[in-house]
């Protein structure tokens, strides 16, 4: 896989790793500041949902750190494609039912590790 490629796939686990944290960790202390339109009584009663999406985006940061480690070429690209595809997806179905701004922050940086492996 090429290092452009390995760049942006780093760049999407890094940012999975900043939702991670987001959702598990600072839920009701620093979300609220970046969920700006979610009211603010909700946040301390999503506590435990929000948690559980953070783990499900840590998830997708293993996968992507897997792809950067695996050795075989073809292996590398097959999994970065497969949890690419799953940030991308996630990304649409967000801007779908929450807001377009997801897929700016999470779709776009997939579409473009997707687009690099693929035609680079």
């Amino acid at each position: 896989m090429n290092i452009f490629s390995q760049i942006i796939i780093a760049i999407v686990a890094l940012l999975h790793t900043y939702f991670l944290w987001l959702e598990m960790f600072a839920w009701t202390t620093k979300a609220p500041k970046v969920f700006r339109n979610f009211p603010k009584d909700l946040f301390p009663k999503t506590k435990t949902l929000a948690a559980n999406q953070g783990l499900y985006n840590g998830f997708l940061v293993a996968g992507l750190v897997w792809s950067l480690l695996v050795s075989d070429v073809t292996w590398s690209k097959n999994i970065a494609i497969f949890f690419l595809s799953c940030v991308l997806i996630a990304g649409l179905y967000g801007a779908y039912s929450v807001s377009k701004r997801i897929f700016y922050v999470q779709g776009i940086p997939a579409l473009l590790g997707l687009a690099t492996i693929l035609f680079l």
